[in-house]
Formats: structure tokens, C-alpha cells, sequence
């Protein structure tokens, strides 16, 4: 399907404010991105990195007063999600070298702390997908999906003992929970069309039968129609934006997804 994603940001800073963004998105296996802006108003110098992720990073210092970043994107994205009922569990020695970080627990995904807990909910099922399939609709009956409730991230920890989260909390219990099985999990942010209300989004895969698998479990049903801008760890790794020194008020977000009928022009 195509889909066009726009992202609308105001700053209101007291100061000149050095920002790093994470809003551009990358082509890849199943995503293609034919078209986009980027812009700032007003313009300013930016300098763009690669994160140890692969994340694209723009780093830039924002002028005192009104602040404003717009993009727009133009993808070809999945209408429908690949699954693997029964993909097998990977053995440790046999995972590739750039995996083996998202086996270990990070800043929001204590996954030490989550062995007993995660056997519990997969008792008795095969090794691999179909372990991570049980905790996503673990976390579905269990986890009160609750948009706009967590301004800030709650780690697995927090949102276990909560009982509710944003979409990226409730991904950091389910990645802890996987890599408390030697599951390699990461957090992907991006954007979701439909999503109910519109924002950013966040969702988690994890690696089994040799490759990385979607799970979202704020979605009653796995679809598509996802465009992912940033990977990491946690919510620490893919902040959209991050602000160093004098305070900077965060003003304004817009988010919208759309479907085009036809190929941009």
C-alpha cells in the first residue's frame, strides 16, 4: 500500500537550544520511501548521523522563540504482516553478531528481572514464535491499553505493576518478558495508519526462526500499514527528539497517516 505520514512539531524556547531529531525513516526490506521533506522554520544548520542502530539522527542547535519541524513521507508499506506459527527458537550460538544486544536487559526492560514470570506464561508451548505470541496476547488481556496516560516511559516494571500504559509501555513488558526467555526483542517507533488517536506509535519485534517478526500488543489483530522510523533497546534509544541544556517547552504534535489512491507523482 502507499500511505503519506506527516509530523508537525512546535518548540517554545526561552534559549538557543541544541536538539537531536529521529524523524526521518530509512528504506528497507519492507518499506520503500519514494518521497519526502523535511523543514524548519526557521531554517537552521543540521548535521545527520547513524546511530549504532541504523537510526538516521539530525543534530542542530534550535534558535531562541518559536521552533517548527515539518516532514512529510511517501511509502510503499506492507497492506498485510508476515507471520510464523511454529517459527522455531534460535539458539544463542547461532545468533548473528548485531542481534545479541537485544538479548540483554536496558534502562526500561529489566528482563532480569522477568524469568519466572515469562515461564509462567508460556508453560508447556514450543520454543520461539509462538512463545512471543502468548505474551503479546498476554499482555492484550492482561495490560490496560491506555493512550495519553504516561507522559513519560514506564519501564516493564512499572507498567507490570501498574496494570496499564502506552503503546510503548506495554512493549517494554513484552520485550523484557522475551528476552527473559533468550528471545532477542527491540522497540520499534514509527507510524500506524488508523491508529485510534492518531499519534505515534510504537509496537515490538522480536527474532526468532532467523528473523525479526512484528507483535503489537495494542492491536487486537497483527495488520500493516506501518512505516517504522527508529529501532532500539527502549524508549531511550528512539526519542524522536532530544533536548540538552536550557529548557525547552515542547509545544505541539501533529501526526497524521494517510492512504493514496495512487503512486505520488
Amino acid at each position: 500500500m502507499w500511505m503519506r505520514t506527516t509530523c508537525n512539531l512546535e518548540f517554545q524556547l526561552a534559549y538557543p537550544t541544541p536538539l537531536i531529531l529521529m524523524l526521518r525513516a530509512r528504506s528497507g526490506l519492507w518499506q520503500w520511501i519514494a518521497r519526502e521533506s523535511y523543514t524548519f522554520a526557521p531554517v537552521v544548520p543540521v548535521k545527520e548521523y547513524t546511530d549504532i542502530f541504523g537510526n538516521l539522527c539530525q543534530r542542530l542547535i534550535a534558535p531562541a522563540g518559536e521552533f517548527y519541524v515539518r516532514t512529510s513521507t511517501d511509502v510503499i508499506t506492507r497492506d498485510n504482516l508476515e507471520e510464523a506459527p511454529g517459527g522455531g527458537f534460535v539458539e544463542i550460538p547461532n545468533l548473528p553478531d548485531n542481534v545479541l544486544m537485544y538479548l540483554l536487559p536496558s534502562r526500561y526492560c529489566e528482563s532480569d528481572k522477568f524469568g519466572t514470570m515469562a515461564r509462567e506464561i508460556v508453560e508447556r508451548l514450543p520454543l520461539g514464535y509462538d512463545q512471543v505470541a502468548r505474551i503479546t496476547q498476554w499482555l492484550r488481556e492482561s495490560i490496560r491499553y491506555a493512550p495519553g496516560t504516561s507522559a513519560f516511559p514506564l519501564s516493564a516494571a512499572e507498567v507490570n505493576l501498574q496494570g496499564e500504559g502506552v503503546c510503548r509501555d506495554l512493549s517494554h513488558l513484552g520485550i523484557a518478558l522475551c528476552r527473559a526467555l533468550s528471545i532477542p526483542a527491540r522497540l520499534v517507533v514509527g507510524y500506524l495508519h488508523a491508529l485510534e488517536p492518531m499519534d505515534m506509535h510504537a509496537w515490538f519485534e522480536a527474532y526468532v526462526d532467523n528473523h525479526w517478526y512484528t507483535f503489537d500488543p495494542t492491536e487486537s489483530t497483527l495488520r500493516g500499514g506501518r512505516l517504522a522510523v527508529a529501532y532500539g533497546r527502549d524508549a531511550a534509544d528512539v526519542a524522536i527528539y532530544t533536548q540538552f541544556g536550557p529548557p525547552a517547552t515542547f509545544s505541539d504534535m501533529q501526526v497524521s497517516v494517510e492512504l493514496l489512491d495512487t503512486p505520488p507523482g
